[in-house]
């Protein structure tokens, strides 16, 4: 899995959508564009306020959900920018990238683009469709904090038309998530309780484990079956994107068809019989074979599983922001269930690092906007810390607007208000009117974006932007579940408290590479490649046999071989190495 996400707290899809736009297409339509570069010349200072309503559209590569922003936070930008948001999002007007095309093609993608780097920023740039906000850069003061990343992402360009998203003043060596790290084993721990919290050495020492918790638990309150472990095909791309997980409990992610230790020390074929992703791909063979899948797992959703974690039906998650967020309710914790990191002995968890460069997509200002000025200053407010809270509560950890979820207490604190409390921790909170009313949940940011790290520290307060980081709020939430989970776990009050202070925690530092665009030859090769390994995997993983196991994967490894998986792996593997020089290029510099 990867970091940036297309499903709010679903980081794990970022990876699984990609491709550009060739600057034949781009060059459609565009001869009448302009940068806006003589009409911003003598910008000042940004107004302290503007008279003139105004609507704006954000085209947004991240967003879920697509019209005009309602609710709080919409009130928020028309408070202070008379700015009405009008989202476009090209993953709910039938996703891929033809939205974009069009809109390219005709010369005008929007007021606010939140577009990736590489490629797709490259070829707005030269075929003008962004502003250079260079004559508003000295007023950008909020998001001029972070400077270095701001010119890494303009490098080669004739001026400033990017600010990069997940910045972040943490050194790359430090992780970039809060309490819990992107991946982990996560068990029903009152289950696991119940059974006597065995030790569990390895990823295979779970098999027993998983067995013995679903003994105890076979169904659920309402007499449904419950399995140990469910799958789902919705994010699978070079790979089955479920089997990759494991390979992160043991230190490594992917780049194309590469699995990449977090130090460097090994890069493996995906394919490889020896590798991780094989062996996990035999884990759930063998989970299979002892009954402990969901037979819906060939066909069910992402979100159909998501309601079967809420229902109790599945005692392991691969990830915190899944099992956690769907099982651990304030009453389910009360009554000490719930998912924990349940740890095995010889794992080193994978976690991204800070990245001083920030993460592969950025804002811009669209070159045919009514009002660059104020896109600008938009912009910027999103990096101050009035914009950090407000705008990243639709992703873990975010506080929303101090003064609303939360204020600083006498001991000046930041702590959560009541309502706040209702609204990140309970069942919902309806809004006063003098915040727009309406739901709490139907008024957040729609952007799908964070700008400055949640682990990162608010300037104004000396505490992370992260609630889940605050003192207040770890006192307050202490319950029978992570009280029980302490105890065994050392006293850790977290889980990346528990990983780092047991040294089980492998930080990739963060470097923001960017793997280079595939040539027409290997793209070709590499989505019939892809397509091969993703439908063996599943059939290996639901193999009737060991022996229809071993004869799927060689199987598989010579289709690979006949496609020209070769030439495939090759590109993956110089990426992956030249992800690796990077990584350490900015652990040196910034380290």
């Amino acid at each position: 899995m990867t970091g940036s996400t297309l499903t709010p707290h679903h980081p794990s899809r970022r990876s699984l959508i990609g491709g550009g736009l060739s600057l034949t297409l781009l060059g459609l339509g565009l001869s009448g564009c302009s940068t806006d570069g003589d009409a911003a010349a003598d910008s000042g200072p940004f107004p302290e306020s503007w008279d003139e309503a105004l609507t704006i559209d954000v085209f947004d590569g991240l967003a879920n959900q697509m019209g005009e922003q309602p609710g709080w936070f919409g009130h928020l930008v028309e408070k202070d920018f008379a700015l009405t948001l009008n989202v476009i999002a090209p993953n709910v007007a039938g996703g891929g990238d033809t939205l974009y095309n069009t809109r390219v093609a005709a010369g005008d993608l929007g007021d606010v683009v939140v577009t990736d780097v590489g490629q797709k920023l490259d070829e707005l740039v030269e075929g003008g469709l962004l502003t250079d906000l260079t004559p508003y850069y000295e007023h950008m003061t909020s998001a001029a904090r972070f400077d270095t990343a701001i010119q890494k992402v303009n490098e080669g360009k004739d001026g400033i038309y990017a600010i990069p998203t997940q910045v972040s003043s943490l050194k790359p060596t430090e992780p970039s998530e809060g309490i819990d790290p992107t991946f982990g084993p996560f068990l029903r721990w009152d289950v696991y309780k119940e059974i006597g919290y065995p030790e569990i050495g390895t990823l295979e020492d779970l098999t027993p484990v998983l067995e013995e918790m679903q003994k105890a638990q076979p169904t659920t309150e309402n007499g449904k079956k419950v399995y140990a472990l469910s799958l789902f095909k919705d994010w699978d791309g070079n790979f089955m994107n479920n089997a990759k997980q494991p390979c992160c409990y043991y230190g490594y992610d992917e780049v194309g068809f590469v699995l990449a230790a977090a130090d460097g020390s090994d890069f493996q074929s995906i394919i490889d019989p020896d590798g991780l992703y094989v062996r996990t791909l035999r884990w759930f063979f063998d989970l299979n074979q002892k009954g402990l899948v969901d037979p819906d797992s060939t066909t069910q959703n992402y979100d159909t599983l998501y309601s079967k974690m809420q229902s109790g039906n599945v005692l392991f998650s691969f990830w915190p922001w899944q099992g956690q967020a769907a099982f651990n309710t304030e009453a389910h914790v009360a009554e000490g269930k719930g998912f924990m990191l349940a740890p095995l002995a010889d794992q080193r968890i994978f976690s991204y690092g800070a990245s001083i460069y920030g993460a592969q997509q950025v804002f811009a200002v669209g070159s045919q906007g009514g009002d660059p000025q104020r896109s600008a200053a938009f912009i910027d407010w999103l990096y101050s810390p009035a914009g950090v809270y407000a705008n990243s509560s639709q992703t873990m950890g975010a506080a929303g607007p101090q003064g609303l979820t939360w204020e600083l207490n006498g001991d000046k604190k930041p702590e959560l208000t009541e309502l706040g409390r209702k609204a990140l921790l309970g069942d919902g909170a309806e809004l006063p009117a003098e915040w727009g009313g309406g739901a709490y949940a139907d008024g957040v940011s729609w952007l799908n974006t964070t700008t400055v790290l949640g682990s990162d520290e608010d300037p104004d307060t000396g505490y992370p932007y992260n609630y889940k980081m605050w003192e207040t709020y770890q006192e307050s939430v202490a319950n029978p579940l992570t009280e029980d989970w302490a105890g065994r776990m050392g006293g850790a009050a977290t889980t990346m408290e528990y990983l780092v202070a047991n040294d089980q925690l492998a930080v990739a530092p963060g470097a923001s590479y960017v793997a280079p665009q595939d040539s027409s030859e290997i793209e070709t090769i590499r989505n019939q490649v892809k397509a091969a390994i993703v439908q063996s995997s599943w059939k290996m993983a639901f193999a009737g046999s060991e022996n229809d196991f071993d004869a799927l994967l060689e199987d598989l490894t010579s289709t690979a071989e006949g496609l020209g998986y070769q030439k495939v792996l090759d590109v993956d593997m110089a990426n992956a190495k030249e992800q690796d020089a990077a990584r350490k290029d900015v652990a040196e510099q910034f380290g």
